[in-house]
């Protein structure tokens, strides 16, 4: 059964920082684009980011260009979202999904093969 579990989401302070991990099992990443997408209360879910299944092309959103930062381990069948310079519109359930390809294509219609159940971050002093 093919699954995405993310992890270290928590509370931070604006300013902080904070590396989220999406870690994959019965599958391997290494065929698999990855995105980032997050959900903030009573809003639409949205992309975030999203990384190539070799790691060599990354894209992001304009609100977070510059601060976050999408890198991959596929030893380890694990993708990061590293983020900096947090800031109270962060906060959102934060989401990884995989893309069976080498590029992020559907990525962009949100139209992806597995998804994680999420993980919280919380931005708040």
């Amino acid at each position: 059964q093919p699954q995405l579990v993310e992890s270290g989401g928590g509370l931070v302070q604006p300013g902080g920082s904070l590396r989220l991990s999406c870690a994959a099992s019965g599958f391997t990443l290494d065929v698999y684009a990855i995105g980032w997408f997050r959900q903030a209360p009573g809003k639409e879910r949205e992309k975030v980011g999203c990384i190539s299944a070799g790691g060599g092309r990354t894209n992001y959103e304009p609100s977070v260009q510059d601060r976050f930062t999408v890198s991959r381990d596929n030893a380890n069948n694990t993708v990061y979202l590293q983020m900096n310079s947090l800031k109270p519109e962060d906060t959102a359930v934060y989401f990884c999904a995989a893309e069976l390809g080498l590029l992020c294509v559907r990525y962009n219609r949100n139209a992806m093969d597995y998804w994680g159940k999420g993980t919280l971050v919380t931005v708040s002093s």
